[in-house]
């Protein structure tokens, strides 16, 4: 048994003595290898994606989930999108046994042959004799496509008793009066489902309609929507009708209670790449394997979790990966019912920068997509009154229908784990699919923890899942919780926020894990550190080993910096969109006390005051400077200081360094033959008393 195991089986073990079934859930995101085209950077959706999304689901079809069933899904559609994005839906019975029996070993079926334009409308007699209902199907022309024949025959079901789950399904067909020259699709893109003149349908039938379309890539069925058990049996009288027909593409709506009774996957559009929807994960393990299918079927079809750089370094997707935990149904939620357990979690992530900033990506800070809710809001105080109001609940009779304290914690931490605008998605511990009735899937009782980034190893996101893990058996202790927030004032976007602050914090967790019995290797969280913070120079002086001291070392890595937000800026369609300043780029100084007694360090010929070496550990110094002048941007008189020129002088010579183009690293270049004067003013830019970061813009 590897370590993770242990840890992982050591977590759950505590969780499952305390009566907790905690379930995981993933939004891992995927690129191609070499991404090219807008839907690869800043739109959701175009001519590359669904081909090789809908490659991914044949190969997770056919190695991963045999039996399963794919139905393409309209999903959410945003302003200034025309269309509804898509989403591929992968689905097996609960039990994992296929929810619905095809007679090839795949569906949409690579055996047999598409169902042919003359045998249409047979087809439709043949599948109307198996539910038992005469279908009256209309044909429908395509605007798009001459060679695409479609047909649509309104088809529902009766209600039916709901204390009898089995009983028969009573269908329901209706003739569609359409007048012969409104019998066309109308000009979006999309399956004919999506296209329907529904305005003149009549106005007592429901606006559930079979539509069957064939065209010459082979045909298609666009289901109308259905409870799960009808649609289970009409995708079964589908699947036996079939004969040696290959299986159609399907394409309609998953129902609402589809995650009841089926484990459903799936495949989404979202801005610059393919999302993937995990299923319900009972556990780590679960969900560890879950990332190495993935990686495994993504690298056979062309994807992969991060985009490589013409320089040769690697960044992650730009997507995200988002980590959810939930319970195995509402009944037996975990956060339900232990309101202090989940605000100790909330405290604890609060008094621990490294899990908001260590494992996400470029964008932190309060206009990122992941801002922590003392960041959004910009104090603690109704933050912590609203924890005490929350956690003060629990044991105490509740008022609510669940007779727990969903509906308390749900309308209290949506309106603050918000960003600054009100959107409550986007936090980094998000609450908006937790409990909120008003809005669609709402209530779902999951808690999001959106500060994550995809990396280039899954093993390394399955690491961060762990931890997670591990700390949600280690907070079961009452006393391992904070009694109250912190206030990071300034340090939290100054010191806090350097990667060797980052890194001794997450060493400070793991020693208390490991006191706690939960001892986890940090090796593959240090290498998720080297990999975010690669080092743009690396200095070391030629130890001539006489002394015996440590010879001088110099060490620059990037470090995250808050960009800010800008006001509403036109652009193209009529719209406007806020833009984020990303101009300022900031690096972290590790000089060891050899190179602060020996040595000075010059920025473009001024000196850069380095504490005094009077103790072992090198204090925390950081640099700001202005990058690049964007437009729109904050401050547009202040020009940029590139090129940022260093100069180390030491007692074997000056060495100078200029910073590449590209911001990512300092190239040996020749020192300046005078030096800079030793009278030169040093940099003295500090924004405020305490700060460890001077400011190259104030001089």
């Amino acid at each position: 048994m590897s370590w993770m195991e242990k840890v992982a089986e050591a977590a759950e073990s505590r969780l499952t003595a305390a009566g907790i079934q905690l379930t995981l859930g993933g939004e891992p995101t995927l690129v191609p290898l070499q991404p090219e085209g807008p839907e690869w950077s800043v739109t959701a959706d175009g001519p590359t994606k669904l081909p090789v999304a809908r490659a991914l689901a044949r190969d997770l079809q056919e190695r991963v989930w045999p039996g399963s069933t794919l139905l393409y899904c309209p999903g959410k559609r945003y302003d200034g999108e025309v269309n509804p994005r898509w989403a591929l839906r992968l689905f097996l019975g609960i039990d994992g046994a296929p929810a619905v029996h095809w007679p090839g070993p795949c569906q949409p079926g690579t055996e047999g042959r598409p169902l042919r334009t003359t045998e249409a409308l047979a087809w439709l007699g043949r599948l109307s004799g198996l539910l038992g209902v005469a279908l009256q199907p209309v044909p429908l022309r395509d605007p798009l496509d001459p060679e695409r024949r479609a047909w649509a025959a309104p088809l529902s079901v009766a209600p039916r008793d709901e204390t009898e789950e089995e009983s028969a399904i009573d269908w329901l067909a209706a003739p569609w009066p359409l007048e012969p020259g409104l019998r066309e699709l109308s000009g979006a893109p999309g399956p004919a489902g999506l296209r329907l003149p529904l305005e003149h349908l009549p106005e007592d039938l429901p606006r559930q309609v079979l539509t069957l379309e064939v065209d010459p890539q082979g045909w298609e069925l666009f289901l109308p929507p259905l409870e799960r058990e009808p649609l289970r049996v009409l995708l079964q009288a589908v699947a036996d009708s079939l004969g040696r027909l290959a299986a159609p593409r399907l394409s309609g709506v998953l129902p609402h209670d589809a995650g009841e009774r089926w484990q459903v996957l799936g495949l989404t559009a979202d801005p610059g790449v393919l999302e993937i929807n995990l299923p319900v994960c009972h556990g780590w393990g679960d969900y560890h394997q879950w990332l190495q299918r993935l990686e495994e079927a993504g690298a056979r079809v062309g994807l992969r979790s991060w985009k490589a750089l013409a320089d040769g370094r690697q960044e992650g997707t730009g997507g995200g990966n988002h980590l959810l935990w939930g319970g195995p149904d509402l009944a037996r939620h975990p956060f339900f019912s232990r309101p202090g357990w989940l605000m100790g979690i909330l405290r604890y992530w609060q008094h621990h920068p490294c899990l908001a900033y260590l494992f996400c990506g470029p964008g932190v800070g309060p206009a990122s997509q992941s801002p922590r809710p003392d960041e959004a809001i910009g104090d603690c105080f109704d933050l912590e009154l609203a924890y005490r109001a929350i956690e003060q609940a629990e044991g105490r009779p509740s008022d609510e229908p669940s007779g727990d304290h969903r509906g308390l914690i749900g309308e209290t931490l949506r309106h603050l784990h918000a960003d600054r605008s009100g959107n409550n998605h986007r936090s980094e511990i998000s609450f908006d699919k937790f409990w909120n009735p008003g809005a669609p899937a709402g209530c779902l009782g999951l808690v999001e923890f959106r500060a994550l980034e995809s990396l280039p190893h899954m093993a390394w996101s399955s690491a961060i899942a762990l931890l997670w893990s591990a700390l949600a058996a280690h907070l079961l202790e009452p006393g391992h919780r904070p009694s109250q927030l912190h206030d990071w004032g300034s340090a939290l976007h100054d010191r806090q926020l350097l990667p060797s602050q980052l890194w001794a914090d997450l060493e400070g967790i793991l020693a208390a894990l490991a006191a706690d019995g939960l001892i986890l290797d940090p090796a593959p969280y240090r290498a998720i550190w080297e990999w975010r913070f690669p080092p743009l120079l690396r200095w070391q002086a030629q130890d001539s080993g006489e002394t015996g001291e440590e010879a001088a070392a110099l060490v620059l890595r990037p470090a995250p910096e808050p960009w800010p937000l800008i006001c509403d800026t036109p652009v193209q369609g009529g719209f406007t969109s806020r833009f984020i300043d990303g101009s300022l780029r900031r690096f972290e100084v590790e000089a060891n006390p050899s190179f602060r007694r020996d040595c000075r360090l010059l920025i473009n010929g001024r000196p850069l005051p380095l504490p005094p070496a009077d103790g072992v550990e090198s204090p925390v110094q950081a640099v700001r400077f202005r990058y690049q002048r964007l437009y729109p941007c904050l401050h547009p008189a202040i020009a940029p200081q590139m090129p940022l020129e260093l100069v180390l002088q030491t007692p074997d010579g000056d060495f100078g360094f200029r910073l590449h183009e590209d911001g990512h690293s300092f190239e040996a270049s020749p020192a300046q033959e005078s030096g800079p004067s030793h009278g030169a003013v040093p940099w003295q830019g500090r924004r405020r008393s305490g700060d460890r970061t001077i400011d190259l813009r104030i001089g």
